[in-house]
């Protein structure tokens, strides 16, 4: 399922790089992290889309998710997790799509 969502996630934006981070494949556009996946304790895996690990400011951020893949704790950190394969490859055109809005939402924290 790993495996999986790393091919979405990566073939979603040309200027992504894959590194290992927190222990887990993170997705980011040169040293900022955003896009993070990990093994979920009670089965399943996770993807993560962040701004990067330190807290930033969300004034002024917005992000919308209009097919409600994720749940949102902060305007700014989405969560989306997965008990099965088949659930990945339902949501894999729309999560590639999340992804490429997340990192062009994101671009302004890159400066």
């Amino acid at each position: 399922m790993i495996d999986r969502l790393r091919v979405i996630v990566s073939s979603a934006h040309p200027d992504l790089v894959e590194r290992i981070k927190w222990n887990a494949p993170s997705f980011g556009v040169g040293e900022a992290d955003r896009i993070t996946l990990g093994v979920e304790r009670r089965g399943g895996v996770r993807l993560v889309l962040h701004r990067g690990a330190k807290p930033r400011s969300t004034t002024g951020f917005s992000f919308s998710d209009d097919e409600h893949l994720a749940k949102w704790p902060a305007p700014d950190r989405g969560v989306i997790v997965w008990r099965e394969l088949a659930d990945i490859e339902r949501d894999a055109a729309s999560l590639a799509s999340l992804c490429r809005r997340w990192i062009a939402a994101t671009a302004d924290d890159l400066i």
